[in-house]
């Protein structure tokens, strides 16, 4: 890309980092720059695939709860509704709602599944905030079932919240492969092995699927050849 587009279209603040951590060094610079989208985009199929995997675990376990497939539509006016989660201007209430006036507005059917593919991380992260996860008995904590005794429903949380705050960070196409100003892709190693840990706790014999879709180490190992 030509410098006066860089410059207009991805901005002189965002691509100097690269130069500051390139010791200034042009050519350097634009291939970190390059090979830092090749990390978010080695990133993606993991972390989209944990998601679902996350989510589904999920939903199976609360489906089973309260006995009820449909639960995510029928407890609208069941535990969403609780006034304790006045507070959190009834978060999952509100997010069921909103998809399903989506759905109408589209003349789509509603149903359960397609409420659930709709839900944001966030929607089932929530699960683990302190007085959601007192309304469904701490049923959460269960999909990890695996883990190891001094894991908690707290400790648990800060994980996954760590994985969001990541995801965010990818998406909104920010450096991952920096410490400070330098060339280091130890946090993105480190949430990488997370999720292998979580995943591990729900059920290790999904290991050997997301490895097969999994390039990040490879590509974190060029950034730091650059």
């Amino acid at each position: 890309m030509k410098i006066i587009l860089r410059n207009q279209y991805l901005s002189r603040q965002r691509f100097n980092r690269y130069l500051i951590a390139a010791g200034n060094n042009n050519k350097r610079a634009k291939s970190l720059y390059a090979a830092n989208i090749k990390l978010a985009q080695a990133f993606h199929p993991v972390l989209s695939q944990f998601e679902v995997v996350f989510r589904n675990a999920l939903n199976t376990k609360l489906a089973a709860h309260f006995n009820d497939p449909d639960w995510i539509i029928n407890q609208k006016r069941g535990f969403m509704s609780n006034p304790i989660l006045a507070r959190s201007q009834f978060f999952l209430r509100s997010s069921v709602e909103k998809t399903e006036n989506n759905l109408r507005y589209k003349s789509i059917p509603i149903t359960a599944g397609k409420i659930i593919s709709d839900q944001m991380f966030g929607f089932w992260l929530a699960f683990f905030v302190p007085h959601h996860y007192s309304l469904v008995s701490g049923q959460p904590i269960y999909i990890f079932s695996n883990k190891p005794s001094g894991e908690n429903r707290a400790s648990l949380h800060q994980k996954l919240e760590d994985i969001k705050n990541y995801r965010n960070r990818m998406n909104h196409c920010e450096p991952l492969c920096f410490n400070a100003n330098v060339i280091d892709c130890s946090h993105a190693l480190a949430i990488r092995t997370l999720l292998y840990q979580l995943i591990d706790w729900m059920d290790p014999a999904l290991r050997p699927y997301f490895e097969s879709i999994d390039a990040i180490q490879s590509k974190a190992a060029r950034i730091m050849r650059i």
